[in-house]
C-alpha cells in the first residue's frame, strides 16, 4: 500500500489528535497507509530548540518514507498557506513524490484581496504596502500551483477520492 504523509496547519488545531486519526483512517478507506506528523514520537521534557528540531527530522523523515503528499493549504494566519506545509511541499517534491493540495475556495489569489486591501496602477495590482501581487489567474503563489500535481476545491477526503 501507498504511504501518505498529510501535511496542513490542523496540528495546530486544539482537537489535532483527533483529525489525525480521522484523516489516517480516511486512508485506510481508500487503501493507503496515513502518516500523520503527530504520530512521532518525540521528548518534550528538552529544551525547546531541541524540540523543534526532533519534530522536523521526524517529519522530514515521514516524508522520505511517503509516496504521497496531501496537504491542507488553506489560508494559516493571514492569506497564504502555512510556512511549514509550503515548505513539506518543495521538500516531497523536490523528492520526486506525488504532492496533492486542497482549498476550500476556487477565487484567484487576487480575488482573495478585498478592494480595500489593493491597489491597481499600470496594470499590476499592489498591497498597501507597495507590492506587487501575484496575479497568474491560480488560487495560491505560482511556485505551489505550478509544482502540485492538483489543486482541488474541497477537503482530504475529496482528494483521497480522486487518487
Amino acid at each position: 500500500m501507498k504511504k501518505i504523509y498529510i501535511a496542513g496547519p490542523d496540528v495546530f488545531e486544539k482537537n489535532s489528535i483527533e483529525i489525525g486519526k480521522k484523516y489516517v483512517e480516511l486512508c485506510k478507506k481508500y487503501g493507503f497507509i496515513g502518516l500523520y506528523p503527530l504520530d512521532n514520537q518525540i521528548d518534550f521534557n528538552q529544551k525547546k530548540q531541541k524540540i523543534a528540531q526532533d519534530i522536523f527530522f521526524a517529519n522530514k523523515k515521514l516524508i522520505e518514507e511517503c509516496d504521497i503528499v496531501i496537504a491542507n493549504l488553506n489560508s494559516f494566519r493571514g492569506k497564504e498557506s502555512d510556512s511549514g506545509t509550503v515548505w513539506e511541499c518543495g521538500y516531497a517534491y523536490g523528492l520526486k513524490k506525488e504532492v496533492y493540495g486542497y482549498i476550500s475556495t476556487s477565487n484567484t489569489y487576487i480575488q482573495q484581496f478585498n478592494i480595500n486591501e489593493i491597489k491597481y496602477e499600470n496594470g499590476i495590482y499592489y498591497d498597501l504596502e507597495d507590492r506587487a501581487i501575484e496575479d497568474f489567474d491560480y488560487p495560491l503563489n505560482l511556485m505551489l500551483s505550478c509544482s502540485i500535481k492538483k489543486i482541488l476545491v474541497g477537503d482530504f477526503e475529496k482528494v483521497l477520492a480522486q487518487l
